[in-house]
């Protein structure tokens, strides 16, 4: 008897026998632990689906952000649940759509089997690598009390490598920020762009941009034409972790 989770590769597979893993539902690779909150979610968005060029099931949790921000305790329990349950529906990896899901990154990849990469800042000490000793990384945060140094140093990475800059104190920002249904997204991009812009002629040791927030990379492409610069965000991140738990055949010729 085969306990199947690899993908069937072709057709000829699917005369195998297999066993169901308990799950309703089949075939989506990362599960995304969400907040309940109903503002525009763009394409490019964490929250919406039509980002990713493959499955994703998402699991809602209901709090209030500045706790989230703040990394409350009382948060643990219920972020655990929800990365359980995304496992149940058969997740090879478990992703969160708020950076600081960062405060509760090792209770929950201990709490599950399958891996688990909560927040985008993980990606800061493999950037880090890849610029020149001198070089700092411009990290886009959506609130600046709540990204200290003992923030970053959850997931392995050092404040002083960074230059944090908070933007959910523009103005354009607040309908995000504060869960209203609508956004100028005109005006975010322009804002987001001048923020970038004016780091860059402050901080010329800038050697990339990582984007915290899971809302911000529908601004990715637009602040890397601005700059030059390489810009990471939580999509770099999730296409990289769907990368290594589906892995790919390789096709061509010699």
């Amino acid at each position: 008897m085969t306990h199947f989770r690899a993908s069937i590769e072709n057709a000829g597979q699917l005369d195998q026998f297999y066993q169901v893993q308990n799950a309703s539902v089949a075939g989506f690779s990362i599960g995304i632990i969400t907040i309940d909150f109903n503002y525009v979610k763009l394409p490019g968005n964490v929250a919406n689906a039509t980002t990713f060029s493959f499955p994703v099931v998402y699991e809602d949790i209901v709090l209030e952000i500045e706790d989230l921000f703040n990394g409350e305790e009382k948060l643990l329990d219920m972020v655990i649940e929800a990365a359980k349950k995304l496992e149940k529906k058969g997740v090879r990896a478990i992703v969160g759509a708020c950076g600081y899901f960062n405060h509760f990154q090792e209770q929950v990849r201990d709490a599950v089997a399958v891996p688990v990469y909560l927040s985008s800042v993980l990606q800061i000490p493999l950037i880090k690598m890849g610029l020149k000793p001198d070089q700092k990384i411009a990290v886009l945060v959506a609130d600046g009390e709540g990204a200290d140094a003992e923030f970053f140093a959850k997931a392995n990475a050092s404040i002083s490598d960074c230059i944090v800059k908070e933007i959910g104190s523009l103005e354009s920002f607040a309908p995000i920020r504060y869960n209203k249904p609508y956004l100028d997204n005109g005006r975010l991009k322009a804002d987001l762009i001048a923020v970038v812009q004016e780091l860059r002629a402050n901080h010329p040791e800038i050697g990339a941009i990582l984007l915290e927030c899971s809302d911000l990379p529908p601004y990715a492409a637009a602040l890397h034409r601005a700059t030059g610069l390489p810009v990471f965000d939580f999509t770099t991140l999730i296409n990289w972790v769907h990368s290594a738990v589906v892995r790919r055949e390789f096709y061509g010729y010699m």
